[in-house]
């Protein structure tokens, strides 16, 4: 347990070191830029319709009253300590707080990324034991033909056929979060949001019906969010599982007579996770960066839409650096998990800090 808690104790304190190191370089791009831009960073909140608002004046001022001429360490410690204390900035193009406008959008994003990755791992892990156990047959056939399949084709061409097939041909799975009856039915004073998630807070406030639209909505951008991810983990387990069936304890356990299915499941599985836990942390760090493109694909009005809109006219710096910090804060904390876990499965990786 000691040597479990160094390692957990290594990887709490990179956190804040790799945040430090992140946003430092965000800032010092930031600085490549013309001190005019960066004083869009601190405009002032409230409507700038006012006939007597003079944009030119107002950035003046708030390069002298903010320092933007000072050298770079000390703006980036002065922009850091207001990053703590939850000023991220004001949006022009939103005409709001840039990180409650990104909280509020969270929700969506979260629940589609969630159950696109409860799908891809147990069904990645599942599929590639079974090919890795039975090598050139039917099933491993099957499967390295679809994930061959998934991983050849663009995430963004996969969401056009199965909208094409599924939404315009057969009316299964529509795009959007929520049909227009279940949105009023959120939208009445006597339905709470629990959690934000539309699938959990249906059940919650007695609503089933809008639980299954939300995840009837939910199967298309989770497929197509999912495949290619299922595809590397699937491939991955398949291939430590090859090499596991090769190893010693294999023959030894046939030579007890015991079961296939036990020496497999029980045994070959556990010990090909560790590379598979790799691919999913992997994986899931790139899927939390793909989903954004999915949600404008199936029209999720999730984090992506302020991302969008921010590019469209004049370029949101803000909003832009904004959600910058917030992929790096949804990304390391599934880094930080995946890692405990990997070291309570395999003390290998534990006692490995010692050398370090």
């Amino acid at each position: 347990m000691p040597i479990l808690l160094k390692f957990i104790f290594r990887r709490l304190l990179a956190v804040p070191v790799t945040l430090l190191i992140i946003t430092a370089t965000l800032y010092g791009v930031l600085m490549l830029a013309p001190v005019e831009t960066r004083a869009e960073l601190y405009l002032p909140r409230g409507n700038s319709n006012n006939p007597n608002y003079n944009p030119e004046l107002v950035r003046q001022q708030i390069i002298k009253e903010h320092g933007l001429d000072d050298p770079y360490p000390v703006q980036y410690v002065r922009w850091a300590g207001r990053l703590l204390q939850g000023d991220w900035g004001w949006s022009p193009g939103f005409r709001a707080d840039i990180l409650p406008a990104l909280l509020a959008r969270t929700p969506a994003t979260a629940e589609l990324t969630l159950y696109s990755v409860l799908l891809l791992i147990p069904l990645g892990i599942v599929g590639g034991g079974i090919a890795g156990a039975r090598p050139h047959q039917l099933g491993d056939y099957v499967f390295r033909g679809l994930a061959f399949l998934a991983t050849a084709t663009p995430p963004f061409i996969l969401a056009l056929v199965l909208l094409g097939i599924f939404y315009a041909g057969l009316h299964w799975f529509p795009p959007g979060r929520l049909g227009i009856t279940e949105q009023y039915l959120i939208q009445d004073s006597a339905f709470t949001s629990y959690t934000g998630l539309l699938t959990v807070d249906g059940l919650l406030n007695g609503q089933p019906r809008i639980s299954l639209d939300a995840l009837r909505r939910l199967v298309l951008p989770c497929i197509t969010l999912g495949m290619v991810h299922w595809a590397t983990l699937g491939r991955i387990t398949r291939a430590a599982m090859l090499e596991e069936m090769t190893k010693d304890y294999v023959m030894a356990a046939r030579g007890r007579g015991l079961r296939a299915r036990v020496i497999v499941w029980r045994h070959v599985l556990h010990n090909a996770m560790l590379p598979a836990l790799n691919s999913i942390g992997l994986s899931t760090a790139s899927l939390i960066m793909g989903v954004f493109v999915i949600e404008v694909i199936f029209s999720i009005p999730g984090v992506s839409e302020l991302i969008v809109a921010s590019a469209r006219g004049a370029p949101d710096t803000p909003m832009a650096m904004g959600f910058a910090l917030y992929s790096v804060g949804l990304v390391l904390p599934v880094m930080l998990i995946l890692d405990i876990v990997q070291a309570l499965i395999d003390p290998r990786v534990r006692e490995g800090v010692t050398d370090l």
